[in-house]
């Protein structure tokens, strides 16, 4: 594992520990769109199928149960939780997910790199997930009001994608017929979207540091 893919990895973990501080700690899912967590559950749900079928190594099994776990977790605190899902803003978080779903698995049943049930839920999980954050980035830009953590989290979750792309532009030069490009153009569109969000993050944290300057 080189060094990319470990940055990436630890930072998506963060990204997900953050969220869950958030909600768990001070009980609130404010500007956290429940639509992109429901995503992301299918996306893990999908991709980890093989998860006790297939062993890699320790690390890799311990990952996917942490993103399986934590990710229908989030879920299950802004649908049930007495009160976090009294701060969950639904009149705001209105995008249509589900219309995203269709799109993405009929895609991973023309383009797949073999025509298998696991290979197609493979290549689903990709393309969901390459979409997923629309959501979040729309509840984000309705309401304007990014949170330090709801930023932190959207932010790391940008930082996770740009590592993996440098994972894998190291993997393409140092590994011989290292090529997936359905992994790469979903993920290269994933990163991309991002792009309005890290505008007006940065602008917010420039704007609450002219504040917080001496007259």
């Amino acid at each position: 594992m080189n060094i990319f893919r470990l940055a990436g990895d630890m930072t998506h973990l963060a990204s997900v520990l953050v969220l869950l501080l958030k909600i768990h700690t001070i009980k609130s899912c404010a500007g956290v769109s429940l639509k992109t967590q429901e995503l992301y559950a299918l996306v893990f749900a999908s991709r980890y199928l093989d998860i006790f079928t297939n062993y890699i190594s320790l690390y890799n099994t311990t990952m996917k149960l942490i993103f399986l776990g934590s990710s229908f977790s989030i879920v299950w605190y802004m649908r049930y939780h007495k009160i976090v899902r009294r701060t969950y803003d639904k009149d705001q978080d209105t995008f249509r997910h589900y219309i995203l779903i269709l799109p993405c698995l009929l895609l991973a049943l023309v383009i797949n790199e073999r025509f298998t049930f696991r290979e197609v839920m493979w290549a689903f999980s990709l393309y969901l997930e390459a979409v997923a954050i629309l959501p979040q980035l729309v509840l984000l830009q309705r309401t304007r009001n990014i949170d330090n953590l709801t930023g932190q989290y959207v932010f790391l979750l940008g930082a996770y994608r740009a590592l993996y792309i440098l994972n894998w532009i190291y993997r393409y030069f140092t590994e011989p017929r290292f090529i997936h490009w359905i992994t790469w153009i979903s993920g290269l569109v994933q990163t991309l979207l991002y792009a309005d969000f890290f505008y007006y993050y940065f602008q917010s944290w420039k704007n609450n540091q002219k504040l917080h300057l001496p007259a």
